[in-house]
């Protein structure tokens, strides 16, 4: 699997310190929220990605 190039170099420390800003910034009892709304995003995007692919292919079979 690919590797977040953004992600490779981030440590413990780095990971709760951006834990600790998100928890100020949207509170406890939003963060799940906010999860479940950024997870349904990526999957649309993934998902919108995989029909792109499919149409191409389906115009160009040689790929």
């Amino acid at each position: 699997m690919k590797d977040i190039l953004f992600l490779q170099n981030l440590g413990t420390g780095e990971l709760l310190i951006i834990a600790l800003v998100v928890l100020l910034l949207f509170g406890g009892k939003k963060i799940p929220d906010v999860m479940r709304n950024l997870g349904k995003g990526v999957r649309s995007f993934k998902d919108g990605m995989n029909d792109i692919k499919k149409e191409i292919e389906d115009i160009d079979p040689d790929k």
